[in-house]
């Protein structure tokens, strides 16, 4: 197995996780993606938390600006939007069923959870659940590997692209609302 592409974490990219969550950054293997000026985005999380627990979640979305934008998407209902597609179109389910495969390879290319076998996150492969894991796995994985992620962020008011983190006093980026 291989290791999913993502940058090793340092103790800066804790602390702004840390500050983006609003809590402590917790079991962090890796920062999946960037803000376009270095700041995480979406964090790697281990498959199964130092306590223990099992953490399907392998891509979570940290920044807060984008954090918003999907949470804005899920108030006004686009899950539903994208469930109706899922069911209507069988191309868009294929690719849905791959991104869920491609998911579950990437976290188990970090460890082996017995109790996270076949689920993935977000509601794949039948459902959209959780718009945030989409859209942390597409920009994790890129585009064209979670079509729903995708489709997600080209609708959101909030791209990769363009910067909305604060610069603190000390000029440390910290991913803004």
């Amino acid at each position: 197995m291989t290791t999913p592409p993502f940058d090793t974490v340092t103790d800066d990219d804790i602390r702004a996780v840390s500050a983006q969550l609003g809590r402590p950054a917790r079991n962090v293997v890796g920062i999946a993606a960037r803000c376009v000026c270095g700041t995480p985005t979406v964090v790697s999380t281990a498959p199964r938390l130092d306590d223990g627990t099992p953490f399907p979640t392998f891509y979570y979305l940290t920044h807060p600006a984008a954090t918003a934008a999907v949470s804005t998407l899920e108030a006004t209902q686009v899950m539903n939007e994208y469930n109706d597609r899922l069911a209507a179109d069988e191309d868009l389910r294929f690719a849905y069923a791959a991104a869920h495969n491609a998911y579950l390879a990437d976290r188990e290319s970090i460890a082996l959870v017995p109790e996270l076998a076949g689920i993935s996150a977000g509601g794949m492969p039948v459902r959209v659940k959780c718009l945030h894991a989409l859209v942390g796995h597409a920009l994790a994985a890129g585009p064209g590997v979670n079509p729903v992620g995708d489709l997600a962020l080209e609708r959101a008011d909030w791209t990769p692209t363009v910067c909305q983190c604060i610069v603190d006093s000390k000029g440390t980026a910290q991913a803004g609302e």
